[in-house]
């Protein structure tokens, strides 16, 4: 669906034919279960959080004012659900000292996301990416899952361009590190 359709949509559903919701819940039920899900790894709560999502967009939908694509204005609303949901529940993450993400070299975390067949390191991705936090997660999500452009990722996140790129490259760093380190516990801190 192109986003002028979204906004005939938007605005019809505006002007009273409610039912047209539901176009735009089947187009994007999935993405922002993807999201959520990731971030917060428990399927239940992630659906909960979905029907939140979906349930604040259409109270607020007269809000949207097409400066971003309907989708991006989505899984911000998406976000910052998730992300107050985290804070009620204080979920603890990994932290590890910056002295260890910035001693990775560049290559080795911008090869750590490459596509793989290998069961064993995919096994192992999803592990690590199950460490980090829900920011963490949500960069990683809608950067190499849902395929949005960094600036996209930044309008979602409320981040600045540079700030997404910075983020994500220390993110990279930080999976290579729990997947190639899982095991040396001396390595993490503050858990």
């Amino acid at each position: 669906m192109e986003a002028k359709d979204e906004t005939r949509y938007i605005q019809r559903i505006l002007d009273g034919e409610t039912e047209l919701y539901a176009v735009l819940l089947d187009r994007y039920n999935r993405p922002i279960y993807s999201l959520i899900v990731q971030m917060i790894s428990c399927p239940e709560d992630a659906e909960e959080l979905v029907q939140d999502t979906f349930l604040k967009a259409y109270r607020n939908l007269g809000s949207y004012k097409g400066e971003s694509r309907f989708s991006t204005w989505l899984y911000r609303i998406a976000y910052n659900i998730t992300i107050s949901f985290t804070r009620k529940k204080r979920q603890e993450f990994l932290y590890i000292e910056d002295s260890t993400i910035n001693n990775v070299p560049d290559e080795k975390a911008e090869e750590i996301l490459c596509p793989t067949d290998d069961e064993e390191r995919i096994t192992a991705l999803i592990q690590a990416i199950e460490l980090l936090n829900a920011e963490e997660k949500a960069i990683i999500t809608l950067f190499y899952y849902e395929q949005k452009s960094v600036e996209e990722v930044g309008e979602v996140l409320n981040l600045t361009t540079s700030n997404v790129k910075v983020k994500l490259h220390r993110t990279r760093k930080k999976i290579y590190l729990l997947m190639s380190k899982k095991d040396n516990t001396s390595l993490w801190k503050g858990e």
